[in-house]
């Protein structure tokens, strides 16, 4: 089981660390944008969509890494004062409650969405970036990784709600 979830961990700790590199590519992208745009007039559509879509790789593709490192949003009032047992039982009913449907049903509509746009060959109505459905599929992707780690981080809380105390 731990080496399922070790495996499950390492391909979002992989993918998250590329995909910090699009951090940079993205400030870069924002500042050449700017002065473009303020010191000579030129503003394109393409670079303004390509800004987005950067965003939301990393957010997208970052989302199972931040997971893994327990870098997300959550709502903490009681959490960081409980035992590795409460911390896991919370985890584990979270993750199979919430997290994992939810990923699920996201990864089922968005590829109805991505497919969808694909099948049209959709491109951007302003004369911006070609291919819209590969962002769009990078939804999929995303909520797939998550799931991922979502399984992953499930494996985990599991092991630690088994294991017997002092072991």
């Amino acid at each position: 089981m731990e080496k399922v979830s070790n495996f499950l961990s390492q391909i979002n700790e992989r993918i998250g660390q590329a995909t910090a590199w699009l951090t940079g590519m993205l400030m870069l992208l924002v500042c050449y944008n700017v002065a473009a745009r303020y010191l000579f007039n030129n503003s394109q559509a393409w670079r303004t969509e390509l800004e987005w879509h950067l965003f939301a790789l990393i957010f997208l593709l970052g989302a199972g890494y931040a997971l893994k490192h327990d870098k997300h949003v959550r709502v903490d009032l009681f959490y960081a004062n409980f035992s590795e047992k409460k911390k896991a039982l919370v985890n584990f009913l979270g993750t199979l409650i919430f997290l994992i449907p939810w990923c699920i049903l996201i990864i089922y509509a968005s590829y109805k969405y991505a497919h969808s746009s694909w099948m049209m060959n959709e491109t951007s109505p302003d004369n911006g970036l070609p291919a819209r459905y590969l962002i769009k599929f990078a939804i999929t992707v995303g909520m797939g990784l998550l799931l991922l780690q979502a399984i992953s981080l499930l494996i985990s809380s599991l092991a630690t709600l088994l294991k017997k105390e002092g072991s």
